[in-house]
């Protein structure tokens, strides 16, 4: 199975479709171009639903997406900000002086929004293979 996830935010958001394989597609986007890259990436990455983190924005994800051709369900965000952190620094460890500074210090150069995506879909993956439920549908 695979999932289109959308960190939802004011201006932009992290979208990442993410498989048993893993993530196969990552982006930070803004809000204007979301629905195109969604529903492309629908159709090129064979994902069978969306989910949409319940944080800020998400009224707005949701107003946006209406009328997809597969079921959005809503997530919860929380903790998915430092897990994102986490992975992102380490894809991209710090170099020179910034290596010497603990990672809870520092803030990715650069929006991350795509890795809390990309950890908003593994976990409803993961909830949906321990059949605790399929989230919440839209609201």
């Amino acid at each position: 199975m695979r999932v289109l996830a959308v960190d939802p935010g004011r201006e932009k958001c992290g979208v990442a479709v993410c498989g048993s394989e893993g993530a196969v597609a990552r982006r930070v986007i803004g809000v204007e171009s979301l629905r195109d890259l969604v529903l492309g990436w629908l159709g090129t990455h064979e994902a069978q639903c969306v989910v949409v983190g319940d944080g800020t924005g998400s009224k707005q994800v949701f107003d946006i997406l209406a009328g997809l051709p597969v079921p959005i369900r809503i997530v919860a965000e929380r903790g998915s900000t430092l897990a994102a952190r986490r992975r992102y620094f380490h894809d991209h460890p710090p170099r020179g002086w910034r290596r010497l500074l603990p990672l809870s210090l520092q803030v990715p150069p650069e929006p991350f929004d795509d890795y809390a995506a990309e950890v908003l879909g593994e976990q409803y993956l993961r909830t949906c293979v321990s059949g605790s439920g399929e989230g919440q549908k839209r609201p």
